[in-house]
């Protein structure tokens, strides 16, 4: 018996997803994002979201689309980046933002999908991630309204460790280079990124791949992703797939003619 997880588009993947759920959602910068499952969810309407994700997009691309419209009410994230709304939100007291180091954002997404509660690094001992006191969320003012809670610090082998809980969440939105109709994925070089490890968290994991091939024409090898993880397949279109935006262009002026 055949496994098609293969749904008919975006909109169909997302129709659930209801206000106020938790999204995991990959992606690093702009490279692996799941730009056509954001912009699904933009257009279905779901607010008071919490967005568990590397950083927030840009301005006027990917989650900062959802920022734009006021969908997210919370972040959990390592990096605000260059998203000049995603701050303006957090200081004005609009937005919580839990930052995170950013391996332990990486832990915790695994953690949660491999069914474990919590677990100790030594990544924050010795600041504010540990000691608590990171602003979460400010007041108009800019005074600070909600601060993180001080955390669990025991010792391992004489070395101080911070306990860290898993991230499990409603949804998780992924882009894959490549998925099985069973949902087996493979990623492309650094589009991997937290792509994996948000597909695993989610209770709900929707991909969108670029190329949707048939079950068990993925070598075993080739796969980076379980399709176990996988509920439902969004098969792009050849110019949905080739849609690569770059944050930061720089290019050189042609050099001047040597003298002779």
């Amino acid at each position: 018996m055949s496994l098609d997880k293969v749904v008919a588009g975006a909109a169909e993947a997302v129709a659930g997803v209801p206000a106020g759920a938790s999204v995991a959602v990959g992606g690093f910068g702009l490279a692996g994002i799941p730009w056509f499952l954001i912009e699904a969810l933009l257009e279905q309407g779901a607010d008071d979201l919490t967005i568990v994700s590397n950083n927030c997009g840009v301005d006027g691309a990917g989650l900062g689309l959802l920022l734009e419209r006021r969908r997210i009410s919370r972040v959990i994230a390592s990096y605000v980046g260059e998203n000049k709304e995603f701050a303006r939100q957090y200081l004005a007291g609009e937005l919580t933002v839990e930052l995170t180091p950013q391996g332990t954002l990486a832990e915790r997404l695994r953690a949660g999908g491999a069914g474990i509660g919590a677990f100790y690094t030594p990544a924050g001992v010795g600041t504010l991630v540990a000691d608590g006191g990171l602003p979460w969320r400010h007041h108009p003012d800019g005074t600070v309204a909600v601060a993180s809670p001080p955390k669990e610090v025991r010792t391992f082998r004489g070395r101080e460790m911070v306990l860290e809980e898993g991230i499990v969440t409603d949804v998780a939105l992924v882009r894959a280079a490549v998925a099985d109709r069973a949902g087996n994925c493979r990623f492309h070089a650094a589009a991997r990124n937290f792509n994996p490890v948000v597909a695993m968290a989610g209770r709900l994991t929707v991909v969108e791949a670029e190329r949707v091939v048939d079950t068990g024409d993925l070598h075993p090898d080739d796969v980076h992703l379980p399709g176990v993880f996988v509920q439902r397949v969004v098969a792009l279109s050849p110019e949905q797939a080739a849609r690569k935006d770059v944050e930061k262009r720089t290019t050189r002026g042609e050099r001047p003619a040597e003298e002779d």
